[in-house]
C-alpha cells in the first residue's frame, strides 16, 4: 500500500542523520587508485541530497544519475579497505535511503 506518513518522516530523519554524520566525517587517508573516481561520485551523490533538501523530492534526471552512481560506487566497494570502506558503504547508505524519499 505503500509508504504511511509517519513511515516516511521516520525515514526521512534516517536519512538526515546519516547524511550529518558522513559530511562531518574526515575524508579516509587511505583512499587508493580509485579516489578519482570515489571524489567524483560523493560530489555528484551530494548534490543529489542538497536537491532533494530543498525541493523534498528528486527529478527524473536526478534520480537516474543517481542510480548511475550508487551502481558505480558498488563496482568500487569491494576494492576498498581500513576506514575507506565504511566511509563508502554509508554514502551507500545514504544514496539508498535517498532513492526511497526520492
Amino acid at each position: 500500500m505503500g509508504n504511511s506518513a509517519p513511515d516516511l518522516q521516520s525515514k526521512r530523519r534516517e536519512f538526515i542523520g546519516l547524511w550529518d554524520r558522513h559530511r562531518n566525517a574526515d575524508w579516509p587517508e587511505a583512499v587508493g587508485s580509485h579516489e578519482g573516481e570515489l571524489m567524483t561520485l560523493e560530489t555528484v551523490i551530494g548534490g543529489c541530497v542538497s536537491f532533494f533538501l530543498e525541493e523534498d523530492n528528486l527529478d527524473p534526471p536526478r534520480v537516474a544519475m543517481l542510480r548511475d552512481c550508487l551502481n558505480e560506487l558498488d563496482d568500487l566497494l569491494c576494492d576498498l579497505e581500513g576506514e575507506t570502506k565504511p566511509y563508502f558503504e554509508r554514502l551507500r547508505a545514504v544514496g539508498d535511503l535517498l532513492m526511497e524519499l526520492g
